[in-house]
């Protein structure tokens, strides 16, 4: 199974649900492995990646290219005058589809974030050819986000493995405690699964439902 794991904006959980998914998958057998194509400011989120794979992977296979500038990759290039090197991202990516079984890429911010001047995180998506999967964070502004995201992903022609949704705000307000019922009914389509503050493993019921589609 390979994926591209997107989000509705920054913040939103995608290293938390992709390093939740790579555990899950190579405790089912899989010979899953992540990809970071871009960090900017940290390198952290590569390092939870590759602590989730056990360590099969270096740092720099993961992610290939890094910023010190904790902005947009388009804007960190700029910044420090080293424009993003897209032959390496997709020599990595094409080097790891053909090493492994299956592959997690995760994206950078949302799903409209610039890459170069006119390349942008879905430009990278539609190139790997990956199913995507939306991590829309439970909070007021999500529904606007997400409708947004998806409807782009299905104008491009792209395959939509579905919605994960993260219930990381506390539900005691009118929008956290509606949003997952409105996406479903107005994309007239169940979210994949939700995920919770803390959660450390992902339940075999969740991944079996994302498998299910593949």
């Amino acid at each position: 199974m390979n994926l591209f794991v997107t989000g509705i904006d920054t913040d939103a959980g995608k290293t938390y649900v992709s390093a939740l998914l790579v555990r899950a998958l190579r405790r089912a057998g899989l010979d899953t492995v992540p990809m970071k194509p871009f960090c900017c400011g940290s390198r952290g989120d590569a390092e939870v990646l590759r602590a989730a794979c056990g360590n099969a992977l270096p740092l720099d296979t993961i992610n290939p290219v890094s910023y010190a500038s904790p902005t947009a990759p388009y804007t960190a290039a700029k910044l420090e005058h080293r424009p993003a090197d897209m032959s390496l991202v997709m020599e990595t990516f094409r080097r790891l589809r053909a090493e492994h079984r299956s592959v997690l890429v995760e994206g950078v911010g949302g799903w409209m974030v610039p890459l170069t001047r006119d390349y942008f995180v879905a430009d990278l998506a539609a190139e790997m050819g990956l199913p995507v999967a939306l991590v829309v964070r439970n909070r007021l502004g999500a529904l606007n986000h997400a409708l947004l995201t998806v409807r782009d992903i299905e104008r491009r022609g792209l395959p939509f493995a579905g919605i994960i949704f993260n219930r990381a705000e506390a539900e005691n307000d009118p929008a956290a405690a509606t949003n997952r019922e409105l996406l479903e009914e107005l994309l007239g389509r169940p979210v994949l699964f939700e995920v919770a503050p803390g959660q450390t493993e992902l339940p075999a019921s969740a991944l079996a439902t994302l498998l299910s589609g593949f």
